[in-house]
């Protein structure tokens, strides 16, 4: 767990709050939502790969964290953080927090995607050291290209 400047606590998510964390989902994109379902199966993952943020008692960001196996990378599967929370580091702990978890699951890179036209978001990776490496086309529902990041987590340097 992380305490986080701005008042909030950085956690493993639980059961109690898979209805907060689609509620968020839901209000953060417009398509190409996980389902309540998939929320639930990487809440019940052994591995943990789900994490919120919470603050005065409600979650208002998560992050889902894929691992594949034998991969050497990890992937943030879905980032969200409620509108209200913007800009308030929210989103950086909740990165900071993935890459902490990527590190314990023996993988030395992080991967992301974010939609070209999301410079905030893409502002914020570029500034906590993600680098881009490529882009795939048509990626989003709507046809929206997707840009490609990774972070090395260990000495080895950005792979493509």
């Amino acid at each position: 767990m992380t305490q986080g400047a701005a008042e909030f606590l950085v956690r493993s998510a639980e059961i109690s709050d898979l209805d907060a964390i689609f509620a968020l989902e839901c209000a953060s994109f417009e398509g190409d939502r996980l389902s309540w379902r998939a929320l639930r199966r990487f809440l019940k993952a052994s591995h943990r790969p789900l994490l919120v943020a919470r603050s005065g008692g409600r979650v208002i960001g998560y992050v889902v964290i894929s691992l594949t196996p034998h991969a050497r990378s990890a992937r943030v599967y879905s980032l969200a953080v409620e509108a209200s929370q913007a800009r308030r580091g929210v989103g950086r702990e909740l990165l900071h927090a993935a890459e902490r978890y990527a590190r314990a699951h023996g993988r030395d890179a992080l991967r992301l995607e974010a939609r070209y036209d999301n410079a905030p978001a893409i502002a914020l990776y570029e500034r906590l050291g993600y680098r881009n490496f490529g882009r795939y086309p048509g990626y989003y529902a709507d046809g929206a290209e997707a840009l490609r990041f990774e972070k090395a987590l260990a000495d080895k340097g950005l792979r493509k």
